[in-house]
């Protein structure tokens, strides 16, 4: 099942210094067939993460462990079970 995580950023002077490792780790995300979709917000305030998980469990997890939300640029974030229509 598809997961949408709508995250807000905070810490910001940490953003472009985790960043690289951040990518990375949604990468590997994308290998695994984790991730669906992945980006910030044009206003730079945050980002959509679209993840493939077994359960909101999983998907919670795959949040916890970026980089990013140990580095504490994710300060918030809502999840919701998603369908893709088209």
């Amino acid at each position: 099942m598809k997961y949408a995580a709508i995250i807000q950023y905070g810490n910001r002077e940490q953003i472009a210094k985790v960043r690289p490792v951040h990518r990375e780790y949604l990468g590997r995300l994308k290998e695994q067939g984790k991730l669906w979709a992945s980006g910030p917000f044009t206003d730079d305030s945050g980002a959509l993460i679209i993840y493939e998980a077994e359960s909101e469990e999983e998907a919670r997890r795959l949040i916890t462990d970026d980089p990013f939300h140990a580095a504490g640029v994710f300060v918030s974030y809502e999840l919701k079970p998603w369908q893709q229509v088209f």
